[in-house]
């Protein structure tokens, strides 16, 4: 039987509800919030940082399969947008991400790419798709010459 992968994270209170959470990689990252609800506004808030989550994994699985393909990305990045419910507890109901990257990158590649992410590698998609609707879509900008 497969040892059970865990993941262990302290969060410790800094100031009013800014929080600093530090994972078993020895990592820290700041959470804050808006000012009005006790925050400092010093750093993301808990659901910025589920929608950076989601860019990141997705970012890095496209990029190591558009490398085991071959194709020459220049650069990369990825735009994600969320709409969240307008009651408590305000989930993201709808989250767009486009997919931009520089370089003669093949749109079919670039596509196999994105959806094998979405389908079988990003455990932050998997996790959310479950009750949020993810959409996806890629820009492919020109290399320079």
């Amino acid at each position: 039987m497969a040892e059970v992968a865990k993941t262990r994270v302290v969060v410790e209170r800094l100031k009013g509800l800014t929080v600093a959470a530090k994972a078993n990689s020895g990592h820290w990252t700041v959470i804050d919030t808006k000012a009005s609800v006790g925050g400092n506004e010093g750093a993301p808030s808990p659901t910025e940082l589920l929608l950076m989550s989601l860019g990141g994994c997705t970012a890095m699985d496209v990029l190591s399969i558009l490398k085991k393909m071959d194709q020459p990305v220049e650069d990369f990045r990825i735009e994600l947008e969320g709409e969240r419910s307008p009651e408590h507890p305000k989930v993201y109901t709808r989250i767009r991400m486009i997919c931009i990257v520089k370089g003669d990158v093949e749109p079919a590649k670039l596509e196999r790419a994105i959806e094998l992410s979405q389908e079988r590698y990003c455990s932050v998609s998997a996790m959310l798709r479950q009750t949020v609707d993810i959409e996806t879509s890629y820009r492919i900008e020109p290399a320079d010459r």
